[in-house]
């Protein structure tokens, strides 16, 4: 154990395939070079900071850094469907039209594979749903069958940004935001605006990304009242936070903080609405993972055990990324154990997510990296990421 896995491997693969010494991307990127050196080595995380700095100087998107997921060929077929689908957006099928309740349920399993984290489930759903809600949006053109088309597109696009698959990360929401207008409903509109936000993440431009939420609470706050009100609004101050923090721009990020814990006041518990989790237990989640961005281990840390310590009933989707963030904050902290102990709770809690998220891959190589020695535990860890080493 302890080559390069993935995300140290890939940046030298593009490096080399650029011609670049590490010399010259660090110079390019601003990456100092002994910092460039340890993260190709694995003996230091590719940070979404600095991974999007490297796909800059590389004239790449981060999603193209990262390199997408791999997947199985029968899930190839399936992949190819759902391009298929997202491309036929205004032609519908010639089926007869679908009952909206029938529909309605699957797109409530859909729900439920989402927050379970079952990638696999949703892919072999997504290509027939969305044709058939295609179908019923131009058939009914009623608000309802726009808002489901909306909600369709909505978790393409959660998807895809799983996987990496750059061109739905870019079509989805704008696909979304297209269904959102053809009969505008303010909440639809800004879940359509908080995932195309999440294009600009995907891309690494952090301040574009930044640019689309303000400019969505804006509409959202001028158009809706009560907790739709601050649903939207609060929705949306989660995408910027992490905007923020990826970025590095810690007075931008507590901006969004504070605007997402006051609209997290409006509820007791939280809500599903249109393919997005809103309230206090996700705020927190995300506030934790935009502490890690910001170089707060410590911190992440302690809200991570207030989280352990309450019953705030979070999702598989969202306890993943909570054990992942604080996997990272432990790594930094040189807490080794505690770090190993983390990701095993990722990867048993969703294991189709950790497998193909970019951060538990990279905290799982490097620990790997640091170890020098075969360890069990993360032999089967890196086994299951499909990891070599």
């Amino acid at each position: 154990m302890g080559t390069a896995g993935p995300g140290g491997a890939r940046v030298v693969e593009l490096r080399k395939a650029h011609g670049l010494t590490q010399v010259a991307l660090a110079r390019r990127s601003g990456v100092s070079s002994s910092l460039l050196s340890k993260i190709e080595l694995g003996d230091r995380m590719l940070t979404p900071a600095n991974a999007a700095a490297i796909a800059r100087a590389l004239q790449i998107s981060l999603g193209e850094l990262y390199g997408e997921a791999d997947i199985a060929e029968d899930q190839s077929l399936l992949l190819e469907d759902l391009r298929t689908a997202v491309r036929r957006y205004d032609i519908p099928d010639q089926a007869p039209m679908v009952d909206p309740a029938q529909l309605r349920v699957e797109l409530d399993q859909i729900i439920t594979l989402r927050r379970q984290a079952n990638l696999a489930g949703l892919l072999r759903l997504l290509p027939g749903l969305l044709t058939r809600v295609t179908t019923y949006a131009h058939a009914a053109a009623s608000p309802q069958g726009w808002a489901m088309l909306a909600d369709v597109y909505s978790d393409v696009y959660w998807l895809a940004a799983r996987h990496r698959w750059m061109d739905l990360v870019e079509v989805a929401p704008l696909r979304q935001g297209w269904a959102a207008g053809q009969q505008p409903n303010p909440l639809v509109a800004a879940v359509a605006a908080r995932d195309r936000a999440g294009t600009f993440l995907n891309c690494g431009d952090f301040e574009g990304g930044l640019t689309v939420v303000d400019r969505a609470v804006v509409a959202a706050e001028g158009a809706l009242t009560g907790q739709e009100r601050a649903f939207a609004a609060g929705t949306l101050h989660l995408r910027g936070m992490t905007l923020a923090g990826w970025l590095g721009n810690r007075t931008e990020a507590q901006r969004h903080i504070h605007a997402a814990w006051t609209s997290a006041e409006e509820f007791p518990h939280d809500w599903q609405v249109h393919s997005q989790l809103f309230g206090p237990a996700n705020t927190a989640t995300h506030v934790l993972a935009t502490e890690g961005d910001l170089g707060r281990p410590r911190e992440v840390v302690r809200l991570a055990e207030q989280l352990a310590r309450n019953d705030t009933g979070l999702p598989p989707t969202r306890l993943v990324d909570v054990y992942t963030n604080t996997a990272r904050a432990q790594l930094d902290l040189g807490d080794r154990d505690g770090t190993q102990t983390s990701l095993v709770k990722a990867f048993t809690v969703a294991p189709q997510k950790a497998k193909v998220h970019p951060m538990s891959r990279e905290v799982l190589r490097v620990l790997i990296s640091l170890h020098r020695r075969s360890n069990p535990q993360l032999v089967q860890l890196a086994r299951q990421a499909g990891l070599t080493g």
